[in-house]
C-alpha cells in the first residue's frame, strides 16, 4: 500500500509500505478514506523528526472497515468510521484512575505505531467511533482535532452566557469557536494576527474579532466586553507570544486554558504572569482528547454536533491532496509560501471520494 513516511526533519517520502494485518483478536483493519495534518505534524515535520526512522504518519482520520479480529463485537466491515488515535498502556496509576489523557506510557499512531497517512490503518476496536450515515468522510476526519477543543473547554465549566476569547483561529481554535457557541457563549471573540483567518473565524460563528497586531489584544477586548474581560480565555495558537498574552483576557476570577503546544522556551512579561495572582485565574492545562469511559464523551458529542452541521469543518479546509503530493505540502507549509489551512489527503485518490 502508498504511506507518507517521515525519516527525518524534512524528509517525508511516499513510498510502498505493508499492509497492516490482524495480530491481536481486538484488531480492526481501516481503509482510510480522507486524512488530515495536525498543527503538530508541522512542528514535527520541521524541527523534530520522527520518533521512529521511516514511520508512516498520521493520526486524524476517517475510512471503511476492512477487516476485523475474531472478537471483534460492535464493529462490522462496511462501517463508516473515524478512529481515536490515543494508545493508554492501561496499568499505570492514572490508567487505574480512567484518567487515560494522563497516561504515563501514552501513544499516539503515527508516533510508534504505523498512522493514518496510509492507504489501510490498524487501531483496536475500543478505539474505532463510528460515524452516523450523514457524516461525509471529510468531515469524519476533523472528529479527532474537534475532540482535542472540546476536552479542553469541558475543563472550564463555562456557562450558558458567557464571553469566550479564542487566540489563535488555526483548526483548534475555529473548533473552539463552535463549541463555544454551542454551549451558549454569549459573545466569541476571535483573536489573530492574520485578517483572512479572522474573517474564516467570523464565518464559523465569531462574534467579533480582534487582530493583535492593531494593540494589546487585552485593549482591544476591553472595548467589546465594556472593561470586563472574558469568562473563558483559550489559547490555541501555540506561540511563545499568545502563551503570555492570554493571561490578560481572563476578568478577574475568570478561567483560561491552554490547548496549543509551545515549541520553544516561554518568557512571561510580569504584567501578565501577575495576572494570574492579582485577578486570582483559574489555569487548566489540557492534553490529548480522552477520557472515561474510554474514548471519552468528547467523541461521542463530537460525532452527534457533526451530524447535526453544529459542528461544520467544511470552510476551514483549504488543500485536498493525493499522498504524492506530501512532501510538497509539507515544505509549503515550512516555508509559509501560500495560505494553508486545513490540509486533506486522499489516500486512496480523489476519484474514490465523493466531494460535497
Amino acid at each position: 500500500m502508498k504511506a507518507l513516511n517521515l525519516y527525518g526533519p524534512r524528509d517525508i517520502r511516499c513510498e510502498e509500505a505493508p499492509m497492516p494485518t490482524i495480530t491481536k483478536d481486538d484488531d480492526v483493519i481501516i481503509k482510510v478514506m480522507v486524512s488530515g495534518i495536525c498543527g503538530s505534524d508541522g512542528h514535527r515535520y520541521a524541527l523534530l523528526g520522527p520518533y521512529i526512522e521511516g514511520m508512516t504518519w498520521g493520526h486524524e482520520f476517517s475510512g471503511v472497515v476492512h477487516e476485523v479480529g475474531k472478537e471483534v463485537k460492535n464493529i462490522k466491515v462496511g462501517d463508516k468510521v473515524s478512529g481515536c488515535p490515543s494508545l493508554y498502556c492501561g496499568h499505570c496509576e492514572f490508567c487505574n484512575k480512567g484518567e487515560f489523557a494522563r497516561c504515563e506510557n501514552l501513544k499516539v499512531i503515527g508516533a510508534r505505531d504505523p498512522g493514518a497517512f496510509a492507504q489501510y490503518v490498524k487501531i483496536p476496536e475500543e478505539n474505532v467511533v463510528k460515524l452516523p450515515d450523514n457524516i461525509d468522510f471529510e468531515t469524519g476526519s476533523m472528529v479527532e482535532p474537534a475532540c482535542v477543543a472540546i476536552h479542553g473547554l469541558y475543563k472550564t465549566n463555562i456557562q450558558a452566557g458567557d464571553d469566550v476569547c479564542v487566540m489563535g483561529c488555526g483548526t483548534i481554535g475555529l473548533f473552539a469557536i463552535q463549541w463555544a457557541k454551542i454551549l451558549g457563549a454569549k459573545k466569541v471573540i476571535a483573536v489573530d494576527i492574520d485578517d483572512a483567518k479572522l474573517e474564516l473565524a467570523r464565518k464559523m460563528g465569531a462574534t467579533h474579532t480582534i487582530n493583535s497586531l492593531n494593540g494589546e489584544p487585552y485593549k482591544q477586548l476591553e472595548e467589546i466586553t465594556d472593561g470586563r474581560r472574558a469568562d473563558v480565555a483559550v489559547e490555541s495558537a501555540g506561540s511563545k507570544i499568545t502563551s503570555a498574552q492570554v493571561l490578560s483576557l481572563a476578568r478577574k476570577g475568570g478561567k483560561v486554558v491552554y490547548l496549543g503546544i509551545p515549541y520553544g522556551d516561554i518568557t512571561i512579561d510580569r504584567f501578565y504572569f501577575e495576572r494570574i495572582v492579582r485577578n486570582e485565574l483559574e489555569i487548566h492545562g489540557s492534553w490529548n482528547s480522552v477520557s472515561a469511559p474510554f474514548p471519552g464523551k468528547e467523541w461521542e458529542t463530537t460525532a452527534y454536533f457533526m451530524s447535526t452541521g453544529q459542528i461544520d469543518p467544511h470552510l476551514m479546509i483549504s488543500h485536498r491532496l493525493e499522498l504524492e503530493e506530501g512532501s510538497e505540502i509539507f515544505e509549503k507549509l515550512v516555508e509559509k509560501s501560500e495560505p494553508i489551512n486545513k490540509v486533506l489527503f486522499y489516500p486512496n485518490g480523489k476519484d474514490a471520494y465523493e466531494f460535497k
